[in-house]
């Protein structure tokens, strides 16, 4: 392998830390994914300690060079996925004053009431692209600490996010990207500079965030003090990546407009390409920067897989089991069961909303609810209704962006999702679209950051040829225009179910 050009792409999840080592070619030479542990103090709280995030960075690194037998000098660049929102602040000398606050924690529920308060309105959402300040961002977790930890919002020498700090430890640059920053809601999407008037609230300065860069864009190469603990050499080069969803959009293709992403993992994201902001007017669909420098996107969040996992584990022992003494996967037994199903489910219509209904419906108050079952329905009926109800989902968020005058005219599939044939099958016929899949559909946010990092050095001479080479399609579904026919009617009574029950849905 020795004068091959190889590069790192690193997704810093939620509760796993995944590297994968490409070639030029989009081949996956190895991966490592490092689990840990999230710590929760109180039922609103959610934090990690971000050195474990390291440790876990450090050790995928050494895995994959040990699998790989790649000489670290034949390693040109690394990019970096991650999560959103999980915030890292620091003292002048780079020690952590507290645990990074992850992006689910909520625990500062009335800093965001009185921020939505002063900010709400066509003002917020057109400067930050999201459409409510809640507890999430970055913006609210600081007011969170200014006013319940002062020794530490007195400390602070800079806020920095989860792909921030990796960099820092890596080269000892401050630096931040756009695609990461829209959701703190103190960075402005348009002028692509920090929101003053939210800083002024927030009583912050610039001085105290990083340098604002591009996302794939060249940082610097590896500290020697870095290069050490990673198993690499200071040739490596590190550059800006971007959030995990704008990252896995790159790492199936969708760079232009009329791509819209489904990645249906425990929750299902959303992602559409665009050339410039369009903003909703009825403020559902939250707007994004993308991985793209001066492109953005539109994403959101709602439900997904997590109806489906909660079927296979309450009602699906016996695929379990069968599964387990074939040494596949659940989800293979049930797919083959849904297949024998008929489009439809024979009438059984399925709302998804176990944990509340998210985009576009922002109901929190929604249910799940099985209708129409008989005693001709059995367990791959209620299976193939759920599968249905997520691609029922999928369009509902087609049309909001329609209506926004957005296009969609094609539909890249990843996650664990993505797996399942008769799944994309559903989706491409519901939403009467073609549903593509990528031969790194698992892999796609590392793919991503791997892109971004190569195009960063100069081994590929644009984003564009960079997905020629690196994306590799692995089989595209067309829709069925038979089954199109009976999922119109069927998607025509899910949303008149959903309306009718939102007065139920209301009474606790």
């Amino acid at each position: 392998m020795t004068g091959k050009e190889y590069i790192l792409g690193v997704d810093a999840g939620t509760t796993a830390t995944k590297v994968a080592l490409f070639d030029l070619k989009g081949t996956t030479i190895a991966s490592a994914t490092k689990e840990y542990d999230l710590i929760t103090p109180t039922t609103l709280e959610v934090e990690v300690d971000i050195k474990t995030l390291w440790k876990a960075f450090k050790q995928g690194v050494k895995d994959v060079l040990s699998i790989s037998k790649v000489k670290p000098d034949n390693v040109k660049a690394l990019g970096i996925s991650a999560q959103g929102e999980t915030l890292v602040p620091i003292d002048k000398n780079g020690k952590l004053l507290r645990r990074a606050i992850v992006w689910l924690d909520s625990r500062a529920q009335e800093e965001a009431e009185i921020l939505d308060k002063k900010f709400n309105g066509e003002k917020s959402y057109e400067t930050t692209g999201q459409v409510k300040l809640v507890p999430t961002w970055p913006a609210s977790k600081i007011l969170w600490i200014k006013k319940h930890e002062p020794d530490v919002f007195n400390r602070v020498y800079k806020y920095l996010l989860v792909e921030d700090y990796f960099i820092w430890k890596m080269t000892g640059n401050f630096v931040a990207e756009g695609s990461l920053l829209c959701s703190t809601c103190y960075w402005n999407i348009i002028t692509k500079k920090w929101w003053d008037e939210m800083l002024d609230f927030l009583e912050i300065t610039t001085d105290e965030l990083p340098e604002i860069r591009e996302p794939g864009e060249k940082v610097g190469k590896l500290l020697s003090s870095a290069a050490k603990e990673l198993g690499l050499t200071t040739e490596t080069i590190v550059s800006t990546g971007a959030l995990d969803q704008a990252c896995g959009t790159i790492g199936v293709g969708n760079i232009k407009p009329g791509i819209f992403t489904e990645n249906i993992g425990a929750a299902l994201a959303i992602c559409a390409t665009l050339e410039k902001p369009v903003f909703d007017p009825n403020r559902r669909m939250p707007i994004h920067y993308h991985a793209i420098p001066d492109t953005y996107m539109a994403h959101t969040f709602t439900t997904g897989g997590m109806a489906l996992r909660w079927f296979r584990d309450v009602f699906c022992e016996t695929e379990i089991s069968e599964a387990n003494l074939a040494n596949i996967s659940p989800y293979q037994l049930m797919d083959k069961e849904v297949s024998q199903i008929q489009p439809g489910a024979e009438g059984l219509v399925m709302l998804p909303h176990l944990q509340g209904a998210m985009a576009p419906e922002a109901n929190p108050r929604a249910k799940g609810v099985f209708f129409g079952f008989t005693l001709r329905h059995n367990r791959p009926h209620f299976a193939r209704s759920i599968m249905e109800a997520i691609a029922c989902i999928i369009k509902r968020n087609i049309d909001v962006l329609e209506n926004m005058r957005i296009k969609v005219t094609e539909i890249r599939a990843l996650g664990g999702g993505a797996r399942s044939k008769i799944w994309n099958q559903i989706i491409a016929d519901l939403t009467k679209r073609p549903v593509t899949t990528t031969l790194h559909e698992e892999d796609a946010a590392c793919l991503g950051a791997a892109i971004l990092a190569g195009k960063a050095v100069g081994l590929f001479r644009n984003l564009e040829d960079a997905v020629k080479d690196m994306v590799i399609i692995r089989t595209k579904f067309e829709p069925n225009p038979k089954n199109s026919k009976v999922y119109d009617k069927l998607y025509t009574k899910y949303i008149k179910l959903y309306e009718s029950l939102i007065e139920l849905f209301a009474i606790n």
